[in-house]
């Protein structure tokens, strides 16, 4: 099983939502989140002091899979997630050892 982690622009999570949806996903987790990269920081003035943002809002989304299905929702997200501009975010991929559902006791692939 693997882990489908990806940090993208607040905006294109319906997109990306709906393209995951028609590859079969059935389930996804989301986190408002904050970072910054190359994308850098804006100065602001408030009450005639200037300080810097440089955290940016994001989305995190986190997918659990099956193995032969991490390509596709990395290629799903790419395609929706991606306006060609700095600060698309990133998308990061890793093994899951165990996946357990709660209420049945279910284990590993069944229990996504």
């Amino acid at each position: 099983m693997k882990k489908v982690e990806a940090i993208i622009k607040p905006f294109t999570i319906d997109a990306v939502k709906a393209e995951l949806e028609r590859a079969g996903i059935t389930g996804l987790t989301t986190y408002e989140v904050k970072g910054f990269g190359r994308q850098k920081g804006r100065t602001e003035l408030y009450r005639g002091s200037e300080y810097i943002i440089d955290f940016k809002p994001k989305l995190k989304i986190e997918v659990i899979v099956r193995d032969e299905q991490a390509e596709a929702v990395v290629e799903a997200i790419q395609r929706k997630a991606r306006t060609g501009r700095i600060g698309d975010g990133k998308i990061y991929v890793s093994n899951v050892l165990e996946v357990i559902r709660i209420r049945t006791d279910e284990r590993g692939d069944i229990a996504i």
